[in-house]
């Protein structure tokens, strides 16, 4: 298995400075990681089709860049819910249970959350020493597993005001064009929403601002939002993307993960 250099993710300044030193997060890239073809770099996707030692690689890598071994890695199967887990004493972090999000008050155990588009959202609380990640494509943000996960981090004894909420690399406003169906529909579930909404050079289609949706519904629910305005459509060479690859007409992709977690004492 080939070496590369270590991970290094994004982090956001935001997250750092009101999170402190007892909060460790990162938005990370397709850099360090030994997966090769398609999947070149960081893909800790289990459920692509990439060498499953070379992904357990990755996601070993990733863990210890949090200075934790992979066990400790605690991660979901995403399907595009509301859903929300808890890890607490009696959850295995190695599980990996159907739901897109993901809260703990536990330190020493990394929550992450893994994307290709969709908006993976870190957050925290770091006086009431509680944590969260979510992975909100349209149907998370518009069904409410943003606003679901504020609710379990508040029962886990968070204060809403006290929350950072960070949207890492997602696809961006001028990279998600979308039909006239798509339009409807999210005008029907809100007609405020139109104004997510851009004209697109294809006649009857728009183009649709997934980031900014994501950071008002965080906003809405009480809580200091921040996008980093990472696109990840065109920016092939630091993150996958599954709309350019459907573009490309690539057999599959790679994933790359946004995690965050508690230091131990």
């Amino acid at each position: 298995m080939p070496n590369t250099d270590l991970p290094l993710p994004i982090e956001s300044e935001l997250l750092r400075e009101r999170a402190g030193s007892r909060i460790r997060h990162g938005f990370f890239t397709r850099k360090g990681g030994v997966s090769e073809g398609i999947y070149a770099g960081l893909n800790v996707g289990i459920g692509s089709d990439d060498d499953r030692d070379r992904v357990i690689e990755n996601r070993a890598r990733v863990a210890a860049w949090f200075d934790l071994p992979l066990e400790r890695l605690a991660t979901v199967h995403q399907v595009h819910s509301p859903d929300v887990v808890i890890v607490d004493e009696q959850s295995a972090a190695s599980e990996r249970p159907k739901a897109d999000a993901i809260v703990t008050n536990l330190p020493g155990i990394v929550l992450g959350v893994l994307s290709a588009d969709c908006g993976p959202i870190l957050f925290a609380d770091a006086e009431a020493g509680v944590i969260g990640a979510a992975h909100a494509g349209w149907k998370g943000a518009l069904h409410g597993v943003l606003e679901n996960t504020i609710e379990a981090m508040v029962s886990l004894g968070a204060d809403r005001s006290r929350i950072t909420a960070v949207l890492g690399p997602s696809i961006g406003p001028k990279s998600y064009e979308v039909g006239p169906e798509f339009v409807s529909n999210f005008k029907s579930a809100n007609p405020s929403y139109e104004i997510f909404f851009s004209p697109s050079v294809k006649q009857h289609h728009a183009m649709f601002d997934l980031p900014s949706l994501t950071i008002k519904r965080l906003t809405d629910a009480g809580v200091k939002a921040e996008n980093l305005n990472l696109d990840t459509y065109p920016d092939a060479e630091r993150f996958f993307s599954y709309r350019r690859t459907t573009h490309a007409k690539e057999p599959d992709y790679g994933r790359q993960i946004s995690a965050i977690t508690i230091r131990e004492d």
